[in-house]
């Protein structure tokens, strides 16, 4: 059995950024082993909603920003759903690619030290743009296979140098949630269940996977690379848990943790952890515009392939520019981020219906729709993220009305 790394690679490129990163440091510096379940729900669940991406990309050859659109029989709902995608993804992600960016720059301050981190920052998205300019799928995604594989390495040393308890981690397996620790879930949930990789799913797995006949090695690779992506989310939270907590040392993001862990774990540590979140950074830096520019040139597709390229390179060095922006002239990106959680809470669930509706339209997808097993999960799934995204949304309005 050949196994071909693609656009499942992408997707754990995508939910493992700087925000999953500082996440699973929190969890695991203040809670220790205890979340360890959170992830691994959160990584099933992920699979299962980015196995139906992949088959409608590797299956019916077509991206979910186009699925949607031909479904949708009149203009207002067409309207009503792309104006969402835009807000979701178009603003979202400009919002959160500066977040992309300016994590990126912690994991080389962690490495080099405090220093001109503006200079940082535009270097740093004049990487992600020339990547992007590239404007061909498989060049660009030989580029995240490599830094995802980078990134996976450095957390996996990091988390050999720190030993974890893996009795705790076991133990860990059973839900719980401490006191304090509800916001740490959702966080954890919502960096990994992530609505526009569904977008970046279908669009990559119809560009990598050329016939329908491969259909069977795109659910492995979707498989596979995330659970991958699974299991260094937790690499990070053990690293978290087996030295922050058990040291009781009190960090705010993963800069901080690869800082505190050269004393007791020697200088090694700390450049493993820096290595993994500027690698994290700059993954997350790509694949952000590259989800958005699919969605919105499915959405509004060009008249030929060399204007469809062109749209796409336009719209992700956008993304790129306005979140390179919030980083360097200190934008506040609170408003932005907080409407974009909100959006973001709507989406997902949305999208996730919609999935479901189209994975079991035998006319679309033939004998690759979906079985009993399939919606069974799906609707549970849909049922988590649906109370997630109307917990985000209640945080963000909370957050509009007390400021």
């Amino acid at each position: 059995m050949k196994l071909s790394m693609g656009p499942g690679v992408l997707v754990a490129a995508a939910f493992i950024g700087p925000g999953t990163v500082t996440a699973c440091t929190l969890a695991g510096a203040n809670f220790g082993y205890a979340l360890v379940w959170t992830l691994v729900f959160a990584t099933i669940a992920t699979i299962i909603l980015q196995d139906m991406a992949a088959r409608l990309g590797a299956g019916a050859r077509r991206g979910l920003g186009e699925a949607l659109m031909m479904s949708l029989s009149g203009p207002l709902a067409k309207f009503v759903a792309a104006g969402l995608i835009i807000l979701a993804l178009a603003v979202g992600n400009a919002a959160y690619e500066g977040g992309n960016l300016a994590g990126g720059v912690l994991g080389l301050e962690a490495i080099i030290g405090d220093g001109a981190r503006k200079l940082l920052v535009g270097c740093l998205a004049l990487v992600a743009a020339a990547v992007l300019l590239i404007g061909k799928y498989k060049p660009i995604e030989r580029i995240l296979v490599s830094l995802v594989l980078v990134m996976s390495l450095a957390f996996v040393v990091a988390a050999i140098l720190v030993r974890p308890d893996f009795g705790a981690l076991a133990s860990g397996l059973v839900p719980s949630i401490p006191d304090g620790a509800q916001l740490t879930v959702i966080a954890l949930i919502g960096t990994t269940i992530v609505p526009y990789n569904l977008f970046l799913h279908a669009a990559s797995a119809r560009n990598h996977w050329q016939t329908p006949d491969k259909l069977t090695a795109a659910r492995r690779d979707s498989a596979i690379s995330i659970g991958l992506g699974g299991i260094v989310s937790l690499l990070i939270l053990s690293t978290a848990a087996g030295s922050l907590f058990v040291l009781g040392l009190d960090v705010s993001n993963a800069r901080d943790m690869a800082i505190s862990l050269e004393p007791a774990f020697g200088p090694a540590a700390r450049y493993l952890v820096g290595i993994g979140l500027f690698a994290a950074g700059l993954t997350s830096a790509i694949t952000a515009p590259m989800a958005t520019a699919y969605a919105l040139t499915e959405i509004f597709p060009a008249k030929t392939e060399a204007g469809q390229t062109n749209r796409f390179r336009a719209v992700a060095l956008a993304i790129v520019a306005i979140g390179a922006g919030i980083s360097l002239l200190g934008i506040d990106a609170v408003s932005l981020i907080v409407t974009a959680q909100a959006a973001n809470g709507l989406l997902l669930p949305i999208i996730a219906v919609f999935l479901l509706y189209v994975m079991n339209r035998k006319s679309v997808l033939g004998d690759a729709t979906n079985g009993v097993v399939a919606n069974v999960a799906g609707g549970l799934v849909i049922l988590v993220t649906l109370m997630i995204g109307l917990r985000g949304i209640w945080r963000a309005v909370s957050t509009v009305l007390g400021g």
